[in-house]
Parts: C-alpha cells; sequence; structure tokens
C-alpha cells in the first residue's frame, strides 16, 4: 500500500465528482505544500485493469494542472468507506465528492461520502456545488469543543485563501417555541447571541489580523442559514458535532441538509482528543514542513 501519511487522500471512483474531488483537492494541496494521494477502491476484481487506468489517468490531468505536486494512485480492495476511514489515520486531510456517476458508482454514492464525514479521524471536505476561488470561507459557530477546532479551520483556510470568514451562529431554540411562560425578548436573545459570537472570535482575530470577520446571527434553521451564508462561498466549515443552534450536525436531517444541499465544498472537522484541544480563543498546533525529511508536522504556538 502507498504511504499516504501527512497527504492529501482523495477517494475516486471515475465520475464527474470524484474527478471535480480531485482537482478542489489538488488546489487545496497547492495552499498548503502537501502530497496528494488519489484512490479508488474496487469491489470486482474483473474490474481491476479499468480502475487502475482510471485513477492513472486522474493523477495524470492532476499532475497537469499542479506539476509541483507529488501526486501518487492507487487502486485497493474493500469497502470504499471503511479503507477510506482506515487512510484518514494518517492523513492530513480527506476529500470526497458529494456522489458517484461513474463505472464505480457505488463507491462515492451520497451515504458513503455521509459515513466518511462521519466517522474519519482527519478533516472531511464533501465537495459539491460551484467551484470558486473567491468569495469568502463560512464557519458554524456554537460554544462545543467541535466548533472551536473548526473555527481554527476556518480561520487557517481563510488565511491561506487570503479572504474573509464568515461566522454564523443561530439563535437558541427558545426564539422559535412558543410557551406559557414568559420567554426572553427576541431583541435580547440576538444581541446576547452576537455578543457571545463576538467573544468566542475574538482570541482568533488576534491571531489572525489580516482575516477580515463578519459575524452573522441567525434566525432560521441552521441548514437554511449555512448553505444562505455559503451561496458565494469558497467553503463552508462545520465541526463533527455541535450543540445549541447547531445541535445534531452529523446526527439525521442536519447532516443531510449540510452535506446533501449546501452549494459549495463542505469540511466537516474532528474536535482533537483531550490533551490537543484548542484552548477558547488560542490558536492549537499549526502545519509545519520539516525542513529535513520534508514531512508536514505539528508544531505548538
Amino acid at each position: 500500500m502507498v504511504r499516504t501519511k501527512q497527504s492529501v487522500v482523495v477517494g475516486v471512483d471515475g465520475s464527474e465528482s470524484s474527478a471535480q474531488a480531485a482537482r478542489w483537492a489538488t488546489a487545496e494541496a497547492a495552499r498548503l505544500a502537501a502530497p496528494v494521494h488519489l484512490l479508488l477502491v474496487n469491489d470486482d476484481p474483473a474490474r481491476e485493469a479499468f480502475a487502475k487506468q482510471t485513477v492513472h489517468d486522474l493523477a495524470e490531468r492532476c499532475r497537469l494542472d499542479h506539476p509541483e505536486l507529488n501526486i501518487t494512485a492507487d487502486v485497493d480492495d474493500g469497502h470504499p468507506a471503511a479503507e477510506l476511514i482506515h487512510r484518514s489515520d494518517a492523513a492530513l486531510l480527506l476529500v470526497v465528492g458529494s456522489r458517484g456517476h461513474g463505472a464505480f458508482r457505488d463507491a462515492l454514492l451520497g451515504s458513503i461520502s455521509t459515513s466518511v464525514a462521519a466517522h474519519a479521524r482527519c478533516p472531511v471536505v464533501v465537495v459539491r456545488g460551484h467551484e470558486t476561488e473567491s468569495g469568502p470561507v463560512v464557519v458554524g459557530v456554537d460554544n462545543s469543543t467541535g466548533s472551536r477546532t473548526a473555527l481554527h479551520y476556518a480561520f487557517e483556510a481563510a488565511n491561506r485563501r487570503h479572504t474573509e470568514l464568515v461566522a454564523v451562529q443561530a439563535l437558541p431554540d427558545t426564539y422559535f417555541t412558543g410557551s406559557a411562560y414568559p420567554q426572553p425578548d427576541r431583541r435580547d436573545l440576538h444581541d446576547r447571541a452576537d455578543l457571545h459570537l463576538s467573544e468566542q472570535l475574538s482570541g482568533w482575530c488576534a491571531d489572525y489580523p489580516d482575516v477580515p470577520i463578519r459575524r452573522e446571527v441567525a434566525a432560521q434553521h441552521p441548514v437554511t442559514a449555512l448553505c444562505d451564508a455559503a451561496r458565494h462561498a469558497q467553503l463552508l466549515v462545520v465541526g463533527h458535532r455541535g450543540h445549541g443552534g447547531f445541535a445534531g450536525l452529523l446526527l439525521g436531517s442536519v447532516a443531510n441538509g449540510v452535506l446533501h444541499h449546501a452549494p459549495c465544498p463542505v469540511a466537516i472537522v474532528r474536535a482533537a482528543p483531550p490533551d490537543r484541544r484548542t484552548r477558547p480563543g488560542r490558536r492549537s498546533p499549526a502545519l509545519r514542513r520539516d525542513q529535513a525529511s520534508g514531512e508536514l508536522r505539528q508544531t505548538a504556538r
């Protein structure tokens, strides 16, 4: 098996969706100065030769676009989601298309992409919607650990792209539900949510002074709020699991909404283990290239 540690790993299947994912992944790898590894998981031995030709041709197309990158490719056996999740242990980033329609269309169906996003051990980007190199990076914010990790990822992504970061926070459920008991004033709820969002962003703004910030407090369902904010975005970033306004982000309808209806690529970022979690207002370990080995390593700030 080709070594994929510190690579941007792309799941491909011969479909246009996976080709779009490969294009997005190589552009992101160029920003990260990281190698790219294309993986096609084939479950039919009779198609092995065709599978190898498919992934070889796609790798050649990616090399033409980014000749400076180290781009490798291989074909493996097994279940697509299980193999991609396994590769995520050593990957810098895992990228998949939203759906497959080619000769290997079973490999990257929506349910597989959702499974990979839910269970991978590294950040996952599901590439869908438009491809653009302009527009902001959008991030969903609440007070969860996953949200704080997503904020760090989003700031890094916006910084690499030299673009604006739009931070979206949904209002609490009490804004929308009636009750026999006195309810907080809706204007007050909105103002408190905006203050809370500002407090969550303050430490990051100091660390990323070149990233313009726009705050949005949304009186909408989280899926609607995020998709509306991301209409012209380069990337939409969400934490693996949230609470408050973004409860159950990868559980059921909200997950399906974000992953299947967003108008741009979606990054799903899992919270780091307890000893490596990002403290509020402080940047987590950054990626640095080791001059001796050439590998990307994490270094404390």
